[in-house]
């Protein structure tokens, strides 16, 4: 089931405000779980909607030095400052060259806000918890670390963010090989 209207991108620019969601809506009926999704080049992603703050245009980032690249810089929101993820380059995809449509979705991650780069938000999903499959471990890969689950909804399929491990897991650059941040070596 879908619903419309609350993450359709505003004209012209500006934020798209998600309102009060209480847990009781976001789960509704029994087993019932919510998800923003929204596109990184041609395919489907989600993240949970309890997790989602805000959804707002793209703007310039502030860069900071020594910074691994998928981290675009900070954003100051409202005397915030939040670091911005990059999740094309996250998922070993490149860099995004940002354009007025791109969108950052501000989620909470344990006890702080962080952006995450995105081509454009969807809608907002439904679905069945008992529908959400697991990722097919075929190769060690970093961007399977970074996902939760896979749901096929109206025929598409989206793949559900891990937001703690977005954060948490870094990539040996010379083996390619993902690690829990604590045992990450030092460059």
């Amino acid at each position: 089931m879908r619903h419309q209207s609350e993450a359709a991108a505003a004209p012209g620019g500006g934020q798209v405000d998600l309102g009060r969601v209480t847990h009781a809506d976001a789960m509704g009926a029994a087993g019932l779980t919510d998800f923003i999704s929204f596109v990184i080049g041609a395919e489907q992603y989600g993240v949970d909607i309890m997790a989602v703050r805000e959804i707002k245009e793209w703007s310039n980032v502030t860069p900071l030095p020594k910074q691994p690249d998928f981290v675009r810089g900070v954003l100051n929101l409202r005397g915030v400052m939040m670091p911005v993820i990059d999740l094309r380059c996250r998922f070993g995809q490149g860099l995004t060259e940002p354009t007025p449509t791109h969108i950052i979705i501000i989620v909470q991650i344990d006890e702080r806000q962080v952006g995450l780069l995105a081509d454009r938000v969807l809608d907002i999903v439904s679905f069945e918890t008992s529908k959400i499959q697991p990722v097919p471990k075929v190769a060690q890969s970093a961007r399977t670390l970074f996902l939760s689950g896979l749901v096929t909804v109206d025929g598409v399929m989206i793949a559900l963010i891990n937001l703690d491990n977005l954060l948490s897991v870094q990539i040996e650059a010379d083996e390619g090989v993902p690690v829990p941040a604590s045992q990450a070596t030092a460059r």
